[in-house]
């Protein structure tokens, strides 16, 4: 069992020590209303904003590694060995720091209800290390996705943003000047926390005897989606058991052709991984929430959420991804597409936990194709209307064999059986795409709702499915295209 401590982290430069808070306060309530730090405002309480963007240090091979996150959905007991800045603390005495000085020289702000959150979205990127300039707008574009402003208008805000990165090129803030003391502090604090009913294990072992002591004590990863339970549900945990300092779970590694991805790596994590190796990947990724949730939402929490609309499952079932569920004495692996039951219901067992995803490295550096689509009501910080995700494997002996999974469509991500039964010559051009396409009406019956009717569903699925067909076929002569002629980087 981990050694019962009280919770001590760093707020700005001063180490905080909290030996009784509630195991469900979020950040965002622990900053207004037991530090009185009101800079950091509330405005959908869940994580879509970024009115309550705050940043986040850790130590990291010995440097400081900075993230913006959502304040409203995370949870105070995760700020353990951590420092936590808020917008109060970015101010050097009566000085401004770069980032709040060139929001006023642009007029980056008018009613100012969301500018603390882009303030402190701009100065986790301000912490970025060599930002290239060819990338610098997409940069800009990428650290704002997540913060909403309804008066000002983002031209200034992303002037004010390029003003700040050229200020941080020639010269340094506080925070980089005081990074030795805050690493020390840091180190100095135990890595072990359990106070007050927020449990945070850091091995397995221990994972598994708290799941045995507290077996209703629900296991959160990230907290972009239970949070809901905490803020817009209103429920009260007394118990919770977070699986972030449990090293086994939070690294990728490829070892002898598989990809092993561990269940508590973040969004982000896997974006700085695979998005290189696949453009489609990077792109979904890129669009899964906003940076403040990438940097906070993993792996397993996706899956084990089980939404029908949930990203990461359509992309890793077509590449015929397995699922790791782990118990404290055994070990199970599944078909990710076997994974889903029903809606919202998996074959997790009570005494599992989704320990790992694996899938092999030749589904995307062999011959094939592979495509991604999101389809969506707005590009960034969005949920799906669609997702469709295709694996094209050509084939000698029966022409090839496509794997189709899709999001949006049914009550669980789903792979569409008749359309892949249907796709045997899918690059030999000997079938209509646009009548293969209806198979999907076999597959599928959509409900209609606030995002998309039921018809509309039907028709982007079937096109999205036109247009692989397309995409494959572009610019091909008599022989099949292989993975590797499509762009990559």
């Amino acid at each position: 069992m981990p050694e019962t401590v009280v919770l001590r982290f760093l707020l700005n430069q001063t180490l905080v020590e909290e030996p009784d808070l509630p195991p469900d306060l979020t950040v965002l309530d622990y900053l207004r209303e037991h530090r009185r730090l009101t800079g950091t405002k509330e405005g959908c309480a869940s994580g879509d904003c970024g009115a309550c963007t705050v940043v986040i240090a850790s130590e990291v091979n010995g440097s400081l590694q900075y993230k913006s996150i959502n304040s409203c959905i995370a949870l105070v007991g995760d700020l353990h060995g951590r420092q936590l800045i808020t917008v109060e603390h970015l101010a050097d005495g009566d000085k401004l720091h770069m980032v709040q000085q060139s929001m006023v020289d642009y007029h980056g702000s008018q009613c100012g209800f969301c500018t603390p959150g882009f303030v402190m979205s701009l100065f986790a990127l301000s912490k970025e290390r060599a930002v290239q300039e060819e990338s610098r707008r997409s940069l800009i574009m990428s650290y704002l996705g997540g913060n909403l402003c309804r008066c000002t208008g983002y031209r200034p805000i992303i002037d004010a943003a390029n003003s700040m990165l050229d200020q941080t090129a020639v010269q340094q803030d506080q925070f980089d000047q005081c990074e030795t003391q805050t690493i020390e502090l840091l180190q100095s604090i135990n890595s072990q926390q359990s106070s007050s009913g927020f449990l945070r294990p850091e091995s397995l072992n221990q994972l598994f005897e708290l799941k045995a002591q507290f077996p209703a004590a629900p296991v959160v990863s990230g907290c972009t989606d239970f949070g809901l339970e905490i803020t817009q549900r209103l429920q009260s945990f007394e118990t919770i058991i977070s699986t972030t300092s449990v090293a086994e779970l939070n690294t990728i590694s490829l070892q002898e052709g598989v990809w092993r991805i561990g269940a508590g790596c973040t969004i982000g994590h896997l974006l700085t991984t695979l998005g290189p190796l696949h453009n489609d990947i990077r792109e979904l990724l890129q669009r899964y929430g906003s940076t403040q949730v990438r940097n906070a939402a993993t792996v397993g929490g996706n899956l084990g959420n089980a939404s029908p609309i949930g990203d990461l499952p359509p992309l890793l079932i077509a590449l015929n991804a397995r699922v790791v569920l782990k118990s404290s004495g055994a070990e199970r692996v599944l078909p990710l597409a076997q994974f889903f039951i029903d809606y919202k219901k998996t074959q997790l067992a009570q005494n599992e936990i989704i320990s790992a995803v694996l899938f092999d490295e030749q589904r995307l550096q062999g011959d094939g194709e592979f495509r991604i689509y999101k389809v969506s009501k707005r590009i960034d910080d969005d949920i799906s209307t669609v997702c469709a995700a295709f694996h094209w494997q050509p084939s000698n002996t029966d022409g090839g064999r496509l794997t189709a999974a899709f999001g949006g469509m049914a009550a669980i991500p789903k792979r569409a059986a008749t359309l892949e039964s249907a796709a045997k010559d899918i690059l030999a051009g000997t079938f209509d795409p646009v009548d293969a396409a209806l198979a999907l009406e076999k597959d599928f019956t959509p409900i209609g709702d606030a995002r998309a009717s039921a018809a509309y569903r039907i028709e982007v699925a079937k096109n999205l499915f036109v247009r692989f067909v397309l995409e494959c076929r572009a610019g091909e002569a008599d022989q099949p295209l292989k993975l590797s002629d499509v762009a990559h980087g």
